[in-house]
């Protein structure tokens, strides 16, 4: 699939295994920049390819998913991938569903439209498959942005949640869907 970003061409291409590598520094990008406006509780500050639990919930889903890779004029630019149900931390929907997982871009295109083509492609794809919801969770806290910029992709928000880290601290979540 091509289309057009902001000054460039995007084009999605299915991903790969020796996607892995590509996909963990578009992670560490994101941490990177949101490690530097203090906003840790996301992803932490530690890079991806540096935490081995992040690598393996990578490998996992590109080798076990459906990944996508979005190019900005031939340069890997951002990620996601579909599955068939969220993980083991939310309950399944009671119908067939399409679950986006790991949706996260190289801070390099910020703004180029990259994350909205993943969107609209796994639109497609899961509309393509006879299935007519697609949902996604996604962090809740701080300014909510996140929540946003789903919700600008016509998502809406279904259901928020908890999940427990390390020590009293918790990570607000979000479930969003968008029937297709």
């Amino acid at each position: 699939m091509e289309s057009t970003g902001s000054n460039g061409k995007i084009r999605i291409r299915d991903g790969r295994a020796d996607d892995i590598p590509v996909i963990l520094g578009m992670f560490d990008s994101a941490v990177a920049w949101l490690a530097a406006q203090g906003r840790t509780r996301q992803w932490g500050a530690t890079p991806w390819s540096e935490n081995p639990r992040a690598v393996e919930m990578i490998t996992r889903y590109v080798t076990e998913g459906s990944p996508y890779v979005a190019e900005y004029d031939g340069v890997p630019a951002a990620t996601l991938t579909l599955t068939d149900a969220p993980g083991s931390y939310l309950a399944p929907a009671d119908e067939p569903e399409r679950y986006i997982q790991i949706l996260a871009s190289d801070r390099r295109f910020k703004g180029t439209g990259v994350g909205a083509a993943l969107l609209a492609h796994a639109a497609a794809e899961t509309r393509r498959a006879g299935i007519s919801l697609l949902r996604v969770d996604c962090y809740a806290g701080d300014d909510r942005k996140l929540v946003a910029f789903y919700e600008s992709n016509g998502f809406t928000p279904t259901e928020s949640f908890t999940v427990a880290v390390a020590g009293d601290d918790s990570w607000p979540g979000q479930v969003l869907a968008r029937r297709l």
